[in-house]
């Protein structure tokens, strides 16, 4: 996968994450909820982007690490919702835990290969 069809994935994800939040009923200990999902999932996106960018390779594999905590944190509140009973898509949010999954995974590999080829780092 290239960078830019990751940037497009992770960014549609984030916009795949809004949607669903927005079909959740409304309540205030919801809000917390979503307030952190919205948070995080849009923050993969948004610092994928950037790790494209890194000026150097500590400087991408620091935000290359920043990337996976947040799809980490994605993955944990979408369990969260589930775990908790509350009435969404269940197909829906099935996807995006897959999906949520496989970024880790994605962003975890990344990182043991940055290390492996820079055990300075």
């Amino acid at each position: 996968m290239t960078k830019e069809e990751l940037k497009n994935r992770t960014k549609l994800f984030a916009i795949r994450v809004f949607k669903f939040i927005d079909t959740l009923p409304k309540s205030k200990s919801l809000d917390v909820i979503t307030y952190q999902i919205l948070k995080s999932s849009s923050s993969v996106a948004a610092n994928y982007r950037a790790v494209c960018r890194g000026k150097s390779g500590a400087d991408f594999l620091n935000k290359l690490k920043i990337v996976d905590e947040e799809a980490d944190e994605t993955l944990f509140w979408l369990e969260f919702i589930k775990e908790l009973g509350i009435k969404c898509d269940n197909n829906e949010i099935e996807s995006l835990m897959k999906e949520a999954n496989e970024l880790v995974s994605i962003f975890s590999a990344g990182i043991r290969t940055t290390k492996a080829k820079n055990p300075k780092s």
